[in-house]
């Protein structure tokens, strides 16, 4: 009979921790999908903006109200391979037109143009064409890493379309 007692203020513990890890799992969650998060980068296609491995901190509320402008740094899911994800910088907005070599082409509504700081390095809107706004997943906000490095990244517009 003693034993019962215990058991029972085991269970009632364990629950309460249980609870706890789910609500931490809950708030993780929502921050996550709803907020922003930290991702690092690979390949040189943004250089010298931002470097391979370089660590960002993005925000998600900007793309999900469409509120994307030319000059930001989003990340995207590539339109070439939906399971990669790419960063690279808005250049241009939808009625926009874009200068790819010696021909243009106009960015169609709902569309982005989007192209890597080293031009002769990135696969990019040159390449693929438009990218629908939906593929947009995240803006950057900031290098966090390496420490040495740590600053905002602000939005600066290329010179590579017109309107």
């Amino acid at each position: 009979m003693s034993y019962i007692p215990n058991i029972s203020s085991c269970a009632v513990k364990a629950a309460g921790v249980l609870t706890y890890m789910v609500q931490c799992g809950c708030i993780t969650h929502c921050a996550l999908e709803y907020i922003g998060h930290i991702i690092m980068c690979t390949g040189s296609s943004m250089e010298p903006t931002i470097y391979s491995n370089d660590i960002l901190l993005t925000e998600r509320i900007t793309p999900r109200f469409q509120r994307i402008k030319k000059g930001d740094i989003i990340i995207a899911k590539s339109p070439s391979d939906p399971q990669i994800y790419i960063c690279k910088r808005v250049t241009g907005m939808p009625g926009d037109t874009a200068l790819v070599g010696f021909s243009s082409q106009v960015v169609p509504r709902g569309h982005v143009w989007l192209e890597g700081d080293n031009h002769s390095n990135s696969t990019d809107s040159r390449i693929f064409g438009p990218v629908p706004q939906g593929l947009i997943h995240a803006r950057a906000l900031c290098r966090i890493w390496p420490p040495k490095d740590i600053k905002m990244l602000t939005c600066k517009e290329r010179q590579v379309i017109t309107r």
